[in-house]
This record gives C-alpha cells, structure tokens and sequence, in this order.
C-alpha cells in the first residue's frame, strides 16, 4: 500500500508517517517507481506506537515494542527491552502519582485551616 493508504487506515497523517520513518521507526521501502510502499506489517507498528503514546510512552520509548514486532513476535511488549520499558514507566508514574498526593495533602492541610474563612474574601473583598 502507498503512504496516503496506510496514513488513513492507521488514523494518522503523511506527515507523521515521514516523521516516523526520518526517526528510523518506519522503514523506507520504494516501489520501482519511487512511491513509499507499506505492508500491514507497517500498519501493525503503527498501532503499537498510537497505543503506546496513547498511554503516555514517548516516541522513543516506542523503539523496543517495534524492535520486539519486527523481530516476529507476535505482540510487541513480549521481549525483554520492552518489559524494562514498561517497568520504567510504572516507576515514573508511581513517582508522579507520589507527588500529586504530596500537593493534594498541602492543599487539604491548607483548606482545612481555611475553614473558618474571612468573610471578606466570601464577598469578594467588598465592604460589608
């Protein structure tokens, strides 16, 4: 299949799909006549890396799920690199879900000492 055909099928664009192949993530193939040819092997990578940055994985984080796929595996977060990745992420998100209860117990520690609010700031600062 041609770049347009692949680009449609796997909800993206052109543009992205060139990006994609300049990162090395896509292969390069041409046709005889100069036109990029696909295959759904392609289109398989390319749902790997929307499902992937759909869950908030970088591009590059992407790199050993497709790696792991062109390697013939049948699902791509089946080899090794990918499951470190997937480790690391689970660790940076445990370490950000760890600092949003550290500003959510700030800011009820905080509204807890507000509770007998200024009237003041009730009115929006008008004299009563």
């Amino acid at each position: 299949m041609r770049i347009g055909e692949l680009a449609a099928r796997a909800g993206t664009t052109t543009r992205t799909l060139r990006y994609y192949e300049a990162r090395g993530l896509l292969p390069g193939r041409r046709g005889e006549n100069g036109y990029r040819t696909y295959d759904e092997a392609d289109l398989k990578l390319l749902r790997q890396i929307r499902t992937l940055q759909d869950f908030g994985f970088d591009l590059e984080e992407t790199r050993p799920f497709l790696e792991c796929l062109r390697a013939g595996h049948e699902e791509g977060d089946t080899c090794p690199a990918s499951i470190d990745v997937y480790r690391r992420k689970l660790d940076e998100l445990d370490s950000l879900i760890g600092e949003l209860q550290a500003v959510r117990a700030k800011i009820g520690v905080r509204l807890a000492t507000l509770d007998g609010t200024d009237p003041m700031c009730e009115l929006g600062g008008r004299d009563l």
